[in-house]
């Protein structure tokens, strides 16, 4: 494994923090940490859709298919990473039943990386206010991060699995970025020619 047992010496300091998390459960932390799953999950997705819906009813093609194509881009590095590199999850008791061994990396939080940090960065190249961009930004910051710690008080991931996650998510922005722009400019050489 090349996260696990990988003798860089983190196991033990990565498994403590999920110990001490759930040392300190209780009820309230439990249903908070419960939503800061669904803003990875469920919530995600039907922001997707629906901006995929109302970008596609305006004919904002690129924005639609960049939405969707980041989500699309994490869910597949995800399950492929996660497929590549076993990962036990966090020895605490789980507040979710998932498959044990698919730990790294956390896909819930690549998944908010990759929907809210692209959806900021696009939005924010239309704000001319800096405050509205850093709001824009610290928004997007924060709920990432509600994300990656949901999941880790939930015994889901570890610290260096919210960590590859936040590299997956940025890795599905560039790529949709990057195709994007590529569609863009076949579109600009056709109107061209």
């Amino acid at each position: 494994m090349l996260v696990s047992g990988s003798g860089l010496g983190l196991d033990g300091t990565d498994e403590s923090v999920n110990r001490t998390l759930a040392d300190h459960r209780d009820g309230t932390l439990t249903s908070v940490a419960e939503v800061g799953s669904h803003f990875g999950a469920a919530i995600l997705v039907t922001l997707v859709v629906l901006l995929a819906i109302a970008c596609a009813v305006t004919r904002r093609w690129r924005i639609a298919a960049f939405a969707a194509f980041a989500l699309l881009v994490e869910s597949a590095t995800y399950y492929v990473t996660s497929f590549a590199v076993p990962r036990e999850r966090p020895s605490v008791p789980r507040l979710e039943k998932l498959e044990a061994d698919t730990s790294y990396p956390s896909g819930h939080t690549a998944a908010a990386v990759a929907v809210y940090a692209g959806l900021v960065l696009l939005l924010t190249s239309r704000f001319s206010s800096s405050l509205t961009k850093a709001l824009a930004w610290t928004g997007a910051i924060l709920l990432v991060t509600f994300v990656a710690l949901s999941r880790l008080y939930q015994g889901m991931h570890h610290p260096l699995d919210v960590a590859g996650g936040v590299f997956v998510g940025i890795g599905a922005i560039l790529v949709a970025l990057f195709a994007c722009r590529a569609a863009g400019a076949a579109a600009e050489r056709r109107k061209r020619a």
